[in-house]
């Protein structure tokens, strides 16, 4: 890692301003006066990133035709053109496109150039981005994930959203963010008293922000809040991100039941109308590849080299309604991934010839998560709560680890977030009610700048043993603001020679809380 490592923090120390934009070498059209030249307004990104592409992303403040430069070299010497793309009040003025082409286990080098539509000789400053290609042979791999960014009220403060500067340092190929990317329906204050006398103060707020999303444009808003942050910001411009969704991406623990008829927070009341509106500001302002087959669709498989496939799924698009989640059948209504999802999924695992095969889900499988919290009923995650055979929810990933099982499907680790704090899970069917499965790992971090909360008990389903858990004390009590230090990042390394993957449990201050090293298991 040391020469890629190197490479990316020379990068970042030569490009200005965070690392957002760096000294151009492109001949472009006399620049105008400042105030008369468009702008980029909320960075750069890359995302979904295989070994021949990656999707790229930007915004612009008016209407304005994008000049996009591909290079393997930070001076852009080589520097291929591709076709401009125009933004227009359509899409927000964003713009994002799939770079393709590329060569395997490269560092990529993009810039874009903004010129205004009614005055094309108006042009912006370049503003630059990297990114490194997945290898076509075995090397070292490493990547971040955690989840649930800007909740419970905890905006950007003084100090900004750490988490993501931390996860920075380690200069990861990618970082996957495991779902609660905003907080649709987490309205903020200018300030919030904390418990010790003191007080959190959002230092960088806007109006929309300050309610619940409803429309097209407060969602979008949401996501142009999170960009707002200098944190944010200077990780998307070194390092793809990988996204999923969950719940608050529209709003809490919605599904078809969802009822808003008693909520004053909401005008709108439909929550499909809602979903429909969160769900186009989620592909406008990410980095998610299109699926011809289904616009829209979140769940994915990212080959990242002879090492490692990533598997994202979607627990939230395809679910039945929340409920007690009791059915002793398997209907839709009882599924929380789909028939389609699900034998996607089994296929894709099916026809993989990766090393580690890492399942995203956004949310854990033997988890307790209360549909009610305060009442503790009804199933909002997998598990019923019930410690019995599988039901429910549970019926859809019993048939998944049996499959698995009997698929001789090696090498599967499950990563996840949504609890708000961090965990190590060794599920083990010794222990279980239902026990035609594998062993296997699943590990949980988070929040990466949210309010940190948990412990949430066991499900006996499947057997979960506790190997550890760093989550708020009785005394410290639940929704820590991000200065109490209980923020937490994942980080994976998959080494190229031994094949070993190492899963080390961080938090924002970078300490290492938890490391384990899974030897992979050799095929016949």
């Amino acid at each position: 890692m040391n020469k890629i490592s190197m490479t990316r923090r020379a990068f970042v120390t030569s490009a200005s301003a965070i690392g957002l934009v760096g000294a151009s070498g492109l001949a472009l059209p006399y620049y105008s006066r400042a105030n008369q030249r468009p702008a980029f307004t909320h960075g750069i990104q890359s995302g979904d990133v295989d070994a021949t592409s990656g999707m790229v992303w930007t915004r612009t403040d008016r209407p304005s035709r994008v000049m996009f430069e591909v290079s393997s070299t930070e001076s852009f010497t080589n520097a291929v053109r591709l076709a401009p793309l125009d933004t227009s009040p359509a899409s927000d003025y964003t713009v994002k496109r799939l770079l393709t082409d590329l060569a395997s286990d490269q560092d990529i080098f993009y810039r874009m150039v903004a010129a205004d539509l009614s005055d094309i000789n108006a042009v912006s400053e370049p503003i630059v981005g990297r990114f490194r290609t997945a290898p076509a042979s075995k090397r070292d791999i490493r990547f971040a994930w955690s989840g649930d960014t800007a909740g419970q009220g905890w905006g950007i403060d003084e100090t900004g959203m750490k988490t993501y500067a931390t996860i920075a340092k380690h200069t990861p190929d990618f970082f996957l963010h495991s779902g609660d990317t905003i907080y649709a329906d987490g309205a903020m204050k200018d300030e919030v008293d904390l418990p010790n006398g003191g007080k959190w103060k959002n230092t960088v707020l806007i109006d929309e922000k300050r309610k619940v999303a409803e429309t097209l444009d407060e969602y979008r808003a949401q996501w142009k809040y999170n960009m707002m942050d200098k944190n944010v910001l200077a990780l998307s411009a070194i390092c793809p991100t990988f996204y999923q969704w969950d719940d608050h991406e529209v709003l809490n623990n919605w599904s078809d039941s969802k009822d808003l008829s008693a909520d004053d927070r909401y005008t709108e009341k439909s929550i499909h109308v809602l979903v429909a509106r969160a769900a186009r500001a989620f592909h406008e302002m990410t980095t998610i590849r299109y699926e011809p087959s289904e616009p829209g669709r979140v769940y994915r498989k990212i080959a990242y080299g002879p090492l490692l496939d990533v598997f994202f799924l979607d627990m939230r698009s395809y679910r039945g309604p929340n409920g007690s989640d009791m059915q002793e059948t398997m209907t839709p209504e009882s599924r929380i991934l789909g028939e389609q999802q699900i034998k996607w999924l089994k296929r894709e695992l099916a026809n993989s010839n990766a090393t580690w095969k890492i399942i995203a889900a956004d949310m854990p499988l033997g988890l307790v998560v209360w549909n009610d919290g305060t009442k503790k009923v009804g199933a909002e995650a997998v598990s019923n709560g019930d410690n019995g055979p599988a039901k429910g929810r549970e019926l859809e990933i019993a048939d998944l680890l049996r499959y698995i099982k009997n698929a001789g499907i090696s090498n599967t680790v499950w990563l996840t977030a949504d609890v708000h704090y961090t965990a190590a899970h060794y599920y083990n069917p010794d222990k279980a009610q239902f026990q035609d499965f594998n062993p296997f790992w699943e590990f949980v971090s988070g929040p990466i700048h949210s309010g940190t909360f948990g412990p949430n008990g066991f499900d006996m389903t499947f057997g979960p043993e506790l190997k550890f858990i760093k989550a708020p004390t009785a005394e410290q009590g639940q929704n820590l603001p991000p200065s109490a230090g209980l923020q937490f990042f994942g980080l994976v390394d998959i080494d190229g020679a031994t094949e070993q993957l190492t899963v080390r449990l961080m938090d924002r201050d970078d300490s290492e809380l938890y490391k384990v090293t899974l030897d992979p298991v050799r095929s016949a």
